[in-house]
């Protein structure tokens, strides 16, 4: 098992490696290069500002078992497909049964602000948000790391 981090606007990156050293788990952080970002215990692979070019490395690199962290609900769904885990900044754990549902809300979000309208802010990240994150994170390395299973 291996944590991969969709790490270019990732806010939890300490909170990830504080985790999975406390665990022993490998991480490895994907960028592109207008991001620096160094950490001793994580692998950072570095690749071109090309459009999708993170998520592309990323996808690539994961396997079955394995745990992403991405905000973005295209390569969560094709981590899913890969057999890994996925889970977002905020704590939500994407699955078969959410992914979807997901997908089809970015889509319309896309349609909305393609003609001229808006579909909604991010709120400021807060400690909650952190705090969450972390408890998932645990939650999904205890039950991959125990048991395998990947159909959270």
């Amino acid at each position: 098992m291996e944590i991969y981090v969709d790490a270019d606007a990732c806010p939890v990156k300490p909170i990830i490696m504080r985790v999975a050293k406390e665990k022993g788990i490998p991480v490895t952080m994907v960028m592109d290069t207008s991001h620096a970002w160094e950490h001793e215990d994580a692998r950072v692979v570095t690749v071109d500002k090309a459009r999708d070019s993170v998520d592309i490395a990323l996808i690539n690199l994961a396997h079955k078992g394995d745990v992403v962290v991405t905000q973005d609900y295209g390569v969560a769904a094709m981590a899913l497909g890969k057999g890994a885990a996925a889970l977002n900044q905020n704590g939500l754990v994407y699955s078969d049964n959410n992914i979807d549902k997901l997908l089809f809300e970015r889509h319309l979000g896309q349609k909305i602000r393609r003609s001229g309208g808006r579909a909604g802010s991010p709120k400021k990240r807060t400690k909650d948000d952190d705090d969450r994150f972390e408890r998932a994170l645990r939650r999904l390395l205890e039950v991959e790391w125990h048991a395998g299973d990947t159909s959270l």
